[in-house]
């Protein structure tokens, strides 16, 4: 029998997580509200609102579960809805089918930490939030670990990758951020994102031990500016303006990938560089060759 995997909130990462698993001989199946979103993935799709349980009671039962569901917009309610909410109530119907899931994987994010200084953070370090959106990852996060249903819960940091490129394109106008205070960002590649959910299922699979919380974040934590810098240098453009506040300072934290490390996981982009020069040359950004 074929391992099934179904990827609720099947968007951006959930569709290279899917696509990467069907290789595997996996059965996939992707999950959104508007099942023709995922016509062009090779996904076999289904139409579900995670909000309404009676939507939730049609869809099939899985070996796998993962939750990687996003807000439709920067509002507490659709935060609340995205997370706490659906997550609860995905997890109150496939915990009371006789066929339950081995696991479940919830996409979270290291907006639940609060540090601001540059300091160092993992699995471990508080989780004090003040800001609702991450107050309500905590409040999703919690369900899950509290659940009866094995789970694990995986923060990525910020993740970019091919169509999100916004920082690529400050930097193309000219605009950089400051080199002190230094603030610092954590980066993840989109294609390791799906990459670490592939890596954890394949350990689940492997009956293989897997925590229940897991940071995922690639391995240089990096200044703003160094970031900012180091693609102006590849973009072959001269900085013009410096951007006074590029990041709320809450976000300036290192974050640690140890565990993850210590797991087997191997980095396709082990750092900025590696990632931006894949999106620099896929997304057509570099300038000709003299």
């Amino acid at each position: 029998m074929k391992t099934t995997t179904l990827i609720l909130g099947c968007g951006d990462i959930g569709t290279a997580l899917g696509r990467r698993l069907q290789t595997q001989g996996q059965r996939v199946i992707g999950a959104r509200r508007r099942a023709e979103s995922l016509e062009e993935s090779g996904l076999e799709a289904v139409a579900a609102d995670l909000a309404d349980p009676a939507s939730l009671a049609g869809l099939p039962d899985a070996d796998i579960l993962v939750y990687v569901a996003s807000a439709d917009r920067f509002e507490e309610a659709a935060y609340r809805a995205a997370y706490p909410e659906g997550l609860a109530t995905v997890l109150a119907e496939f915990g009371a089918r006789d066929k339950v899931p081995r696991h479940v994987f919830f996409v979270s994010s290291t907006s639940v930490y609060a540090q601001c200084d540059g300091e160092s953070v993992d699995e471990a370090s508080p989780t004090e939030p003040t800001g609702f959106s991450g107050q309500l990852m905590c409040e999703a996060e919690r369900a899950l670990i509290d659940h009866s249903l094995p789970g694990s819960v995986v923060r990525f940091s910020g993740i970019y990758g091919p169509g999100r490129d916004r920082l690529i394109r400050q930097v193309g106008e000219g605009r950089i951020a400051p080199p002190s205070p230094a603030m610092y960002t954590n980066r993840i590649h989109r294609d390791d994102c799906a990459g670490v959910l592939a890596h954890l299922i394949d350990r689940v699979l492997a009956d293989k031990a897997v925590e229940a919380l897991y940071l995922a974040t690639d391995c240089e934590p990096a200044p703003l500016h160094d970031v900012m810098a180091w693609l102006a240098k590849q973009l072959k453009v001269e900085a013009t303006e410096t951007i006074q506040s590029p990041l709320r300072r809450r976000a300036s934290k290192r974050c640690s990938n140890a565990r993850l490390l210590e797991s087997g996981y191997v980095f396709r982009y082990p750092s900025f560089r590696e990632g931006y020069a894949q999106v620099l040359e896929e997304g057509g950004f570099l300038p000709e060759k003299a």
